[in-house]
Order: structure tokens, then C-alpha cells, then sequence
């Protein structure tokens, strides 16, 4: 038997909310619930030899990582899935109220408590940003 090793790949087909992006991959793909993606910045970083100028490849980077909430055949939807927890009552001598919030799509914006509507001209993530399959599971 052969595993293959080769990594999914597909692009962002629709922004959905502040945490959900549909990717143009799914069950005929081999996407499965839980599985991690990297969504990648078109700029990557071409690489070249110090010492002999030799281009050596270029580094995809990625803006965000997603997990994989919902997969139909054709499609997968992948949702923000990193928290922080946050203080939300600043005065003095009252006790500390926590919050978790999750990260977001949103420019400028790390961290929410919920999901909403979110437009792409908000988002730093993008109808046809390239997708790649993330199998180490360091999050």
C-alpha cells in the first residue's frame, strides 16, 4: 500500500463571514472534516543562493489557517479556529471578566467574539487566494 503525499491544494471561492471562507475543494479532492489549510499570500518569496546567485525556489506564505467545518463533494467550508483570551472589564478593584475570541478574516482586526458579515473589501483573505493542506498538526 502507498500513501500519497501529495498535499491538497485548491483557492478561496467565496468569503462567507469574518471567520468562513468556501474552498473549491471537497470530498472528491480527499478534504475530510478537521483537516487544517494554510490560505497563502500571492506574494511569495523567491529565494537565491548567497553565493551563487542560483535560484533556489521561492516560500510560499500564509495569512491565515483555517480547519475544515463542513465538506460536500465539490466544495469544503473552513472557519478561523485560533482563540485568545481577553479581559473585557478594565476598572480598577473589579475582577477580571475573560472572554475567548477568535481570530478573523478582517483587516486590521485580529480577534471577535462572534462570526458576521463580512465584505471582501474588509478582508485580508481573497476570492482566489491559493489553499494549501497543512499535515503538521503544530498549531
Amino acid at each position: 500500500m502507498t500513501l500519497s503525499t501529495e498535499l491538497i491544494r485548491g483557492k478561496v471561492a467565496k468569503i462567507l463571514s469574518s471567520r468562513e471562507v468556501a474552498l473549491n475543494v471537497g470530498k472528491k479532492h480527499g478534504v475530510e472534516l478537521g483537516m487544517l489549510f494554510d490560505i497563502l499570500s500571492p506574494k511569495g518569496h523567491l529565494i537565491t543562493d548567497p553565493d551563487t546567485g542560483e535560484s533556489l525556489g521561492s516560500v510560499e506564505l500564509p495569512k491565515v489557517r483555517v480547519r475544515i467545518s463542513r465538506v460536500n463533494n465539490n466544495l469544503s467550508v473552513a472557519s478561523t479556529y485560533r482563540t485568545t483570551r481577553v479581559n473585557v472589564i478594565n476598572a480598577p478593584f473589579q475582577p477580571p471578566k475573560w472572554e475567548v475570541r477568535y481570530e478573523t478574516l478582517k483587516n486590521g482586526q485580529s480577534f471577535e467574539s462572534g462570526a458576521e458579515d463580512l465584505d471582501e473589501k474588509d478582508s485580508y483573505v481573497s476570492r482566489g487566494d491559493e489553499v494549501i493542506q497543512v499535515i503538521d498538526n503544530d498549531e
